[in-house]
């Protein structure tokens, strides 16, 4: 064989991998632009259900403090459950000692 044809051939078998690789590389780039594509999805719904729930918590938090207000448990001992403040002389203290 000649270098020429060697030459020759080598130079058909470059541009044929050439030709099988860019179409390859373009099939794996759009594969892989379809996976970020999903998972940015994925991150966009995570983001808003993450605001959701901080609303939800800012939500329940003011609800605690509004529930939590000793002003309003008093009012509702007192007329719901027909409770009053304990005299001074009606308050009992007990003391328990260890038993040994």
């Amino acid at each position: 064989m000649s270098k020429k044809t060697i030459s020759e051939k080598l130079h058909i078998i470059l541009i044929l991998l050439c030709a099988i690789l860019i179409p390859a590389f373009l099939i794996v780039y759009s594969i892989q632009s379809r996976r970020y594509e999903i998972l940015e999805q994925e991150v966009a719904e995570l983001e808003k259900k993450q605001v959701e729930l901080i609303e939800e918590n800012k939500t329940l938090i003011t609800n605690i403090s509004i529930l939590s207000n000793s002003n309003r448990i008093e009012k509702i001992a007192e007329e719901q459950l027909g409770m009053h403040k304990a005299d001074s002389g009606e308050i009992v203290r007990v003391e328990m000692k260890e038993s040994q």
